[in-house]
């Protein structure tokens, strides 16, 4: 009887787990809701009733090697294809209209001084300066007589930017530059004659550190000198070019150079045909060198050529009477010598800024049409910068300085508005590049494929109708 009653039950037993088996895997996704059944709704889904249940007891927190990751949940979206999700180039787009598609390819290329974004940063003029101004393209012709003159301003990041110019520029006859040798032979392919008058070419020609009122009179005399005979006939064109840098950086600097020693006594400081007087321009030290100099000496020198030494060295001094200190009133002498500096700046075929060294680099290879080997580095940490100080001694400093202040204000303002004139010019030049190859492109297209005569546009062929009998 026990027996006959165990076959009886283990029929409806066995057919019930092959129903539950069968069911599990004709729909899996009942195992997430089975699952979830008698719980109560999770944060963010919708507030469904639970059905009541045992209650579950506590259980102790899981430790952390206990715990399971939550796997994602699947992703909701349109049905996948036999190759997986439809990619946004594989999906069917209507053709657009072709002046915006045209548009739409002209994306500005990104640039590394520029936003993420690849659009120039917003500028906000302070000076109104002419397209003159702001365009600076030199037709530079090396093979020639034209000469590149490099104002060299202490403490500005010249001999950096001056050994960039005789090892760093691709020519068609690089600068021999010898190991153990100061001066590297710069000369004009083919001939034996220099291009470039600079420290590292010529050497202090026309004396050591020499300002705009020695090189204009000097220059042009040397370089006659050193000319072949045969060539002075034809005209000689000389592109002044210097750097500028922060006031108050370059002037600490300077104070760190002349506290390890430096003087520059050997200057000439030439002006209307001779140099000053001791009275003119008297020393701050009585020995050879300042050494151990302190920045508060530094400072109460009245007569310290460090201040507003980028004014000085711009400007036209025999406006003012050279160094002689009586030969005008000081308000009057200070406006003079800003106002020349600020136009012989603006009128120099270049300049640059030792704080953008790749936007330097930048529009000198778009002024003289010459490229550079390796790009310019930006070093932000010089010994300026080590140098704390509070602010009062900026302040200090900066009244010191207070024409350089004014002329770095003004060269920074024209200096960012040519790179944005000259950078926009540059991308208006190449998307007309692109339109001109997109047209040609679509001619050579339509070259290829002409229409036949006598077809009238989406007429069907006789040879096409014969191909789909055939198919």
């Amino acid at each position: 009887m026990d027996e006959r009653f165990n076959k009886w039950l283990m029929t409806p037993v066995l057919t019930l787990l092959f129903v539950v088996i069968m069911y599990q895997y004709v729909s899996p996704s009942c195992t997430s809701s089975c699952a979830d059944f008698g719980e109560q709704p999770r944060a963010g889904e919708a507030g469904r009733p639970a059905a009541p249940g045992p209650a579950r007891p506590a259980q102790a927190p899981l430790e952390d090697w206990e715990r399971r990751p939550q796997l994602p949940p699947p992703p909701r979206g349109p049905p996948e294809g036999p190759w997986g999700a439809a990619a946004p180039e594989d999906e069917d787009e209507e053709p657009g209209d072709p002046e915006e598609d045209e548009a739409e390819e002209e994306e500005e290329e990104p640039d590394p001084e520029a936003p993420e974004n690849g659009s120039l940063p917003r500028l906000v003029p302070r000076s109104n300066f002419t397209l003159k101004d702001l365009t600076r393209s030199v037709d530079f012709n090396i093979k020639g007589r034209d000469v590149i003159v490099f104002l060299h301003i202490q403490k500005t990041g010249g001999t950096t930017f001056g050994r960039h110019l005789v090892k760093n520029i691709r020519l068609e006859q690089p600068c021999s530059c010898k190991a153990g040798q100061k001066k590297c032979t710069c000369h004009r392919p083919g001939k034996k004659e220099t291009w470039l008058f600079s420290r590292f070419s010529t050497g202090w020609s026309c004396g050591l550190h020499a300002d705009w009122t020695e090189l204009t009179n000097c220059v042009p005399a040397i370089m006659e000198k050193k000319d072949c005979p045969r060539n002075h006939s034809h005209t000689r064109n000389f592109y002044y070019i210097t750097m500028l840098r922060d006031p108050v950086s370059r002037y600490l600097s300077e104070w760190k150079h002349v506290q390890r020693g430096a003087t520059w006594k050997t200057s000439l400081h030439v002006c209307d045909g001779r140099s000053p007087t001791p009275d003119e321009l008297p020393t701050c030290y009585p020995g050879d060198d300042w050494s151990g100099v302190s920045l508060r000496e530094f400072m109460d020198c009245t007569y310290n050529l460090a201040n507003n030494r980028q004014v000085r060295m711009l400007a036209d001094l025999s406006l003012v009477g050279c160094y002689n200190l009586t030969f005008m009133n000081e308000s009057e002498r200070n406006a003079i010598l800003l106002q020349s500096a600020k136009s012989n700046l603006k009128n120099m075929a270049f300049f640059g800024l030792t704080e953008f060294q790749r936007k330097t680099q930048f529009l000198f290879e778009r002024t003289f049409n010459l490229r550079f080997i390796s790009p310019f580095t930006q070093f932000n940490v010089t010994r300026a910068s080590n140098v704390e100080i509070n602010e009062g001694a900026r302040q200090r400093i900066e009244e010191l300085n207070f024409l350089d202040v004014q002329l770095y204000a003004y060269a920074k303002d024209l200096f960012q508005q040519r790179y944005h004139r000259t950078k926009q010019l540059e991308h208006q030049r190449d998307r007309q590049k692109r339109r001109e190859e997109r047209r040609l492109q679509r001619g050579h297209r339509a070259h290829r494929w002409p229409r036949q005569d006598g077809n009238p546009e989406g007429a069907v062929t006789e040879d096409y109708n014969s191909q789909v009998v055939r198919w």
